[in-house]
């Protein structure tokens, strides 16, 4: 399991927390200083079965600054919303959790992080 943090986040504070406290085995990933690829991006995307609107902060400032709100949210913009989250990995919702079984979840809520450590656990026969 591998989970994306800011560590400002006080939500992904509470994601380690919730970790550490079940005995999780996990990585720790910095996004914002190991920033990831536009692949990578899309990779996970996929293992969300979300688009990038869906995981894009559209309150942070980059965001105000690219006038994200007004960008379509559709197909053919996909990519251009992929580059920009690459581009400003701030606009990344976080914290991301990547489980064992090809999954992953956006764990701002107890129940989400709970969800991918079930998933982790149910793979390893756990």
């Amino acid at each position: 399991m591998e989970i994306w943090i800011n560590p400002a986040c006080s939500k992904c504070r509470s994601a380690l927390s919730l970790l550490d406290a079940e005995g999780a085995s996990y990585t720790v990933r910095r996004y914002l200083e190991d920033v990831p690829a536009e692949e990578e991006i899309r990779a996970v995307l996929d293992r969300l079965g979300l688009e990038p609107w869906d995981i894009t902060r559209t309150g942070e400032p980059e965001a105000k600054e690219l006038g994200l709100a007004s960008w379509p949210r559709e197909e053919a913009a996909r990519d251009r919303w992929v580059a920009a989250l690459a581009d400003h990995p701030r606009l990344i919702q976080r914290p991301l959790i990547t489980a064992d079984d090809g999954s992953a979840v956006v764990g701002r809520t107890e129940e989400a992080i709970r969800e991918a450590l079930a998933r982790g656990r149910g793979r390893a026969g756990s």
